[in-house]
């Protein structure tokens, strides 16, 4: 009855292995791969960077403040109004004695006139708009910063799910050895059954143990294929593809702290230079109260002729404004801004209290995480080393199968524990440099 359960159990691990092979292919990937690929292939870096282009673009749509402006057009004009039909005549230079006889002012007929026309635009002084344009700029600037926050954040939930995909390997290699391990002991304890040394419970106890650390294996297995979906997406590529990392190892952490950090991040630098371009905007509101000085030109060429330019005559002048009244339109428009501004000095004031705490809890995250990675090692050599002598005592006979099985737990237990700690050091130390970087 053992050999035949022992080989269905082989037969149903190989029609597992095979079928996880079909479904999708294993592919090695480092850490570092992983990043790389995340930063070349993400879809949010790609809208990033669509965002520090049209940034771009409304920052260089200010140069029309500067610019002039050149127009062209041409019309072509019919009417038997007097006053129109006189002004068409006088427009295109041809006048004569007779046509102020005063029949012909009043019933002129139709009168036709094409007029081709150049027109310019030369903004000189406008205060207001030289402020909106520095504001714009301002707002290039934060797109750029919260591009290179938007890939530092990537590049941590890339490292964050590569190192969960790492530790439900070290999970399935722990599970692993004690299905090994159970099955051994599951056998044995048949063996005594069978010679009468032991109980029928002791066999169904060994028998429970050996199928729940198969059941556990089977969660795991979906587990490791759920994380490289989520992995895959991250990176830009196709799900179904089951990614194998690096071996899990003892990551010394950094937690060197920069002096400025929260001065220098990017996310925080984006805030700071948001409540500068509310000042800029802020102070175009108030150049609005300036006035304004702008020049204008035209040249005209007038015919009665579809393809003619007889007359011609230009038109040029300054034009000097003042905004004396518009309905406390721009009082109103700065209150709101200077609300605004109110509103991101509070949000960078929380934000930089809030990384204190979080840069704080990390440390001590990253302190008892190395702590409890030596604690468990000595924890796994003790499990390992009580394991090793119930094992021998019981194959000699001298203790019961429940003890044996609980060594086997707390084996199992106390490796799963150290990789466990190892997963949070890493991943501790992976937010801490999230929370402490300055620069892409």
């Amino acid at each position: 009855m053992m050999k035949a359960t022992r080989f269905l159990l082989l037969v149903w691990t190989v029609c597992s292995l095979q079928l996880l092979k079909a479904q999708a292919p294993a592919g090695h990937i480092s850490m570092q791969e992983a990043v790389q690929a995340a930063l070349t292939g993400n879809p949010a870096i790609r809208l990033s960077r669509l965002d520090e282009q049209i940034a771009s673009s409304k920052y260089k749509q200010t140069q029309a403040f500067f610019l002039p402006r050149l127009g062209l057009s041409y019309t072509a004009s019919t009417t038997n109004n007097p006053l129109n039909a006189f002004g068409f005549r006088l427009q295109q230079q041809g006048i004569e004695a007779r046509d102020f006889d005063p029949s012909l002012l009043n019933h002129p007929g139709s009168t036709s006139d094409f007029s081709t026309r150049f027109e310019l635009q030369q903004p000189l002084v406008n205060m207001d708009l030289w402020y909106l344009r520095k504001s714009a700029a301002k707002q290039a600037e934060i797109s750029q910063l919260v591009s290179g926050r938007t890939r530092e954040y990537l590049c941590f939930e890339t490292r964050k799910a590569y190192l969960q995909l790492r530790l439900e390997y070290d999970r399935q290699q722990v599970l692993a050895e004690a299905d090994s391990t159970a099955a051994a002991v599951l056998q044995l304890t048949g063996h005594y059954y069978n010679q009468g040394l032991v109980q029928k419970s002791d066999l169904l106890n060994a028998g429970v143990q050996l199928k729940d650390i198969e059941g556990q294996l089977m969660e795991t297995g979906s587990r490791i294929r759920d994380i490289s979906d989520r992995l895959g997406l991250l990176m830009g590529r196709e799900t179904g593809v089951v990614y194998v990392t690096d071996s899990s190892g003892d990551v010394a952490a950094d937690t060197s702290v920069g002096p400025h950090t929260e001065n220098n991040r990017a996310d925080l630098k984006a805030l700071e230079l948001g409540i500068q371009a509310y000042d800029l905007k802020i102070k175009s509101f108030h150049m609005q109260y300036l006035p304004r000085l702008n020049a204008f030109a035209s040249w005209q060429l007038n015919d009665d002729r579809m393809l003619g330019f007889g007359a011609r005559a230009y038109f040029a002048g300054v034009q000097f404004s003042l905004n004396i009244f518009n309905g406390n339109l721009i009082r109103n428009s700065i209150t709101e801004h200077q609300f605004e501004k109110q509103k991101l000095v509070s949000a960078l004031d929380s934000r930089k209290k809030e990384l204190r705490a979080e840069i704080s809890s990390t440390l001590r995250q990253i302190n008892d995480a190395s702590f409890a990675i030596s604690r468990q090692q000595l924890a796994v050599e003790q499990a390992a080393e009580a394991l090793r002598v119930l094992e021998n005592r019981y194959a000699s006979g001298l203790v019961k199968t429940t003890e044996i099985l609980a060594a086997q737990t707390q084996l199992a237990r106390q490796k799963l524990g150290y990789a466990e700690a190892v997963f949070s050091l890493n991943l501790s130390g992976a937010y801490l440099q999230l929370l402490t970087t300055t620069k892409f």
